[in-house]
């Protein structure tokens, strides 16, 4: 299909000013007409007055956001087959699977990697012209012989002359004057592979007297092949003898192009050309079917990319996206490696790889001569994968974490196989990552701790198993305890100390974090209420808010009754929530940070950094500080990525008279650093480590007691270095 045509309405739907401004000039310079809605109502009214040609539709909007603006839209009259491209910063995998569920064609990660944007929507719109074009063309041949007099042809079969229109000729790549009369002519111009098929179709419609129709190809006097569908049919003299035949003949290249395009959407990744995960399961059965009949070794990897994500929050999704790409290669390039020095018979590929989602790969192998061999082809994966990559100046090393399954020995199924490659692949990275695992029955055992640990956590509340540290917050200027952030340990009986990484994810996952958090938030008010009672200098207390439990509905309330029953100071509260649980609904989340802000508690948006904070809500939301992660503060001052994005934030956080605090500080370079570029706090273990309470208060007195003797001798190191 040609790239010229009519210039397209494009309806630029955003919330955001900023990005309807970038899209519009981007398009318009692209050769597209504009316009805009600035919300998803906007959009349904713009939409029923313009009937644009593509929608370009932002996720996250107030009152009606992309999703639901989406779906009302595909019920609109002309709604149905009008390309939506969703704008969406949420990356996890059912944010993704809801775009297509309501019936977006595709979707656009923010980031916008903006020179791409109206090679995008061209594509977008080709393809959608082609899937039309490609439903009408379907309708037209049920009745090609009948419509049109184009591609009409005659064969008169005793004399062996056949009459054809022009059109005929130009899709054989001749003039009329050029195209010999006879049959036999046009045989010679069928491709080599398909003549025995054009000939047993048109010998059977002789023979009993029936149309025909057949697909094939045809080589023109240039070189070109060209696909065609022709059909035909019988005309009988007086005595019943097939006298002449006659039909159309149609160019059906561009048609089958597009489904070929279509199958290739279907079945393989559009980032890497690899086979997707449909295919790859449908490959799996077919390859478990041949190896149970033969009783063939069948070897599964399952394997994904050590730190991907950091990366891709890090540095962008494009850098991730050149990752994916760059790694795809390379694995695709050491298992062809590694194919040569396992398999039996040297003539067959055996083997397949595919990206199942994400930075989530697996490979297929047969042919093996023993398990044994798969680690030669996993040293090999291990080896590609662990070279440096170098994108935008930068150079990342990832590695990945591969499990192994063999057939039957490990599953006699595909599903099974690749449930427990899974598993033995999530062994590797809990052991170390940038290794291989086999598959064995200790994993299952691991799933199985797995759900003894969340029986635990279900008691573990009523048990009084739970305690908070505290982790001090010093100002940087006066060098004192500013405050501190409480922190959750969990102490079982049996299995001792258990790391918040480890029961807060299941926590989430099960509900429990709801009765958790209240916990949290109940026991920093009474160390508040006990810290006044014995006369301590008053020291707040941040608390964590995970999203689930800054979205319940009462959560206002259950913040006013905590400090009503331990006739805490609302000031002497900070709750903290990360950004990205605050953007998840960022209508909503103003809305309840207005209702908490109004109960005078201090609010800070954790983590700063990682997730997509959109300036035009930060600006909105009533909070008063922004938490450096810790991820942009660990390779200070040394990295200049870390450099830019600090100073950034600080400067942005100043302007918009916010309190900055920096997580992770843990040497004095990284103290000075902060200090110089006018950072207001700082908390991590160059001060001291979360301490129990006891501690806790202790540092507190001792710290209070020093300022008060000792004023001009103000603290200018580690708080508690070694607690």
């Amino acid at each position: 299909m040609s790239d010229s045509f009519q210039p397209a309405l494009v309806l630029v739907v955003d919330d955001d000013m900023t990005m309807r401004l970038l899209a519009r000039e981007t398009l318009e310079q692209a050769g597209f007409t504009v316009e805009e809605a600035e919300d998803g109502h906007g959009a349904l009214a713009a939409f029923e007055a313009l009937r644009p040609d593509v929608v370009l539709l932002d996720v996250v909007m107030p009152v009606l956001d992309g999703f639901e603006a989406c779906a009302a839209l595909r019920a609109l009259e002309g709604g149905l087959h009008v390309p939506i491209l969703m704008m969406t910063g949420l990356d996890d995998s059912d944010s993704i699977n809801r775009v297509y569920e309501v019936g977006a064609t595709d979707f656009i990660t923010k980031p916008i990697a903006w020179p791409m944007l109206g090679h995008r929507v061209k594509y977008v719109l080709r393809a959608n012209r082609a899937a039309m074009e490609l439903t009408q063309s379907q309708q037209r041949l049920t009745n090609a012989q009948r419509i049109a007099q184009l591609g009409h042809w005659e064969w008169d079969i005793g004399t062996d002359q056949v009459q054809r229109s022009e059109e005929v000729c130009r899709i054989l790549g001749l003039t009329p004057q050029q195209m010999p009369a006879a049959h036999t002519a046009f045989t010679g111009l069928i491709h080599p592979q398909d003549r025995l098929t054009v000939e047993d179709a048109v010998y059977a419609a002789l023979y009993r007297q029936q149309p025909f129709s057949v697909d094939f190809r045809i080589v023109r006097p240039d070189g070109t092949v060209r696909i065609v569908h022709e059909q035909g049919e019988v005309i009988c003299d007086p005595a019943g003898k097939a006298s002449h035949m006659q039909g159309t003949t149609q160019d059906i290249t561009e048609r089958k192009r597009a489904e070929e395009q279509i199958h290739q959407l279907a079945l393989y990744d559009s980032l890497t050309g690899l086979p997707n995960r449909h295919l790859f399961k449908e490959q799996l059965n077919h390859a478990v079917a041949r190896s149970e009949r033969g009783d063939e070794l069948l070897v599964m990897l399952s394997l994904d990319l050590d730190r991907f994500k950091r990366i891709n929050d890090t540095l962008g999704h494009e850098v991730g996206d050149s990752l994916l790409k760059e790694a795809a290669a390379r694995l695709n390039q050491s298992v062809r490696q590694s194919d040569v020095l396992t398999r039996q018979d040297h003539e067959a590929r055996n083997h397949l790889v595919a990206r199942q989602g994400g930075d989530e790969f697996t490979v297929l192998l047969t042919g093996l001569n023993q398990p044994q061999d798969a680690a030669k082809v996993a040293h090999r994966i291990l080896g590609a994968l662990s070279q440096p990559f170098h994108f935008a100046g930068n150079e990342i090393v990832v590695g990945a974490s591969i499990g192994i399954a063999v057939y039957p020995l490990d599953g006699a199924d595909g599903e099974t196989l690749l449930k427990n490659a899974d598993a033995a692949k999530n062994y590797a990275k809990e052991h170390g990552k940038n290794n291989y695992e086999y598959y064995n029955e200790k994993m299952n055992t691991s799933a199985v701790q797995k759900l003894t640990l969340e029986s635990s956590l279900h008691r573990a509340l009523e048990r009084d198993e739970f305690s908070l540290f505290y982790q001090p917050k010093i100002d940087l200027t006066s060098r004192s305890i500013v405050g501190v952030e409480a922190l959750i340990r969990w102490q079982h009986p049996e299995m001792g100390l258990i790391s918040p990484a480890d029961f807060i994810p299941l926590a989430e996952e099960t509900g429990l974090i709801i009765p958790i958090g209240e916990w949290v938030l109940r026991t920093a008010c009474a160390q508040i209420r006990a810290w006044h009672d014995a006369g301590l200098a008053a020291v707040p207390i941040a608390i964590n808010l995970s999203a689930r439990q800054f979205h319940q509905q009462n959560i206002c309330e259950i913040v006013t009754t905590a400090l009503r029953d331990y006739k805490v100071a609302a000031h002497m509260l900070e709750l903290e929530i990360t950004e990205s649980a605050a953007m998840q609904n960022a209508e909503a989340t103003s809305a309840t940070l207005h209702k908490l802000k109004a109960i005078g508690v201090s609010i800070a948006i954790d983590d700063f950094g990682t997730g997509y904070s959109s300036l035009s809500y930060l600006k909105r939301f009533p909070i008063d500080s922004l938490k450096i992660d810790r991820s942009f503060v660990t390779e200070l001052p040394g990295n200049q990525d870390d450099v830019s994005i600090a100073q950034a934030v600080i400067t942005m956080g100043h302007a918009l008279r916010l309190k900055i605090v920096a997580e992770g500080v843990e040497n004095e370079a990284q103290l000075d650093f902060l200090a110089a570029n006018l950072c207001d706090e700082m908390q991590g273990y160059f001060f001291s480590r979360p301490l129990p309470a006891g501690q806790c208060t202790q540092l507190i007195a001792d710290h209070a007691g020093a300022n008060r003797t000792a004023s001009s001798d103000r603290f200018e190191g580690p708080v508690a270095r070694t607690a």
